[in-house]
């Protein structure tokens, strides 16, 4: 038996009906640097499943994630979401883009849900220093426009913090 020398102290598991290696086949596509790091199959003995893919474990910049086939029982919720911090506009558009298609849903201020049912939060950065900034006019200027956007645009946040 080889002992898992590296593992962190908590790892979130991601519950998938049947697609879960698809879905992080695709997630390692999209983030730079991402990996699969193990894929379990169920065993032969398993009725129904036997030489099925059982779970995935994977890396998105360096945090550890546990993709599981497990059935219909369960489905993804809002209740729990993947904040993706960007840098640029471009980055912001480039995971937005990505995660939406192919049967994503947009929602609001910046969230989505991908074609797997999973959501997503593809935030700036710097919406979350201009919202935290001191001066409380600007920071409540952002966080109005904000409240406006489906996909966050930086220069409209930018404009509503210099007060255009």
């Amino acid at each position: 038996m080889n002992k898992i020398t590296s593992m962190q102290k908590i790892t979130p598991m991601l519950w998938f009906n049947n697609d879960a290696e698809e879905a992080i086949n695709f997630y390692v596509s999209l983030f730079p640097g991402a990996k699969i790091t193990t894929i379990m199959r169920y065993p032969d003995s398993m009725p129904g499943m036997g030489g099925k893919v059982g779970t995935v474990a994977f890396e998105l910049f360096g945090q550890q994630f546990v993709a599981l086939n497990g059935g219909p029982q369960f489905k993804f919720t809002e209740a729990v979401s993947f904040v993706v911090n960007c840098e640029t506009q471009g980055e912001v558009d480039k995971y937005w883009d990505a995660l939406l298609a192919d049967g994503g849903q947009t929602q609001a201020c910046g969230w989505l849900k991908d074609k797997y049912g999973l959501s997503w939060q593809i935030t700036p950065t710097v919406l979350i220093e201009m919202i935290n900034d001191k001066d409380k006019e600007k920071a409540s200027r952002v966080f109005q426009a904000m409240m406006n956007m489906i996909k966050i645009d930086i220069p409209t946040l930018q404009k509503a913090y210099n007060g255009e």
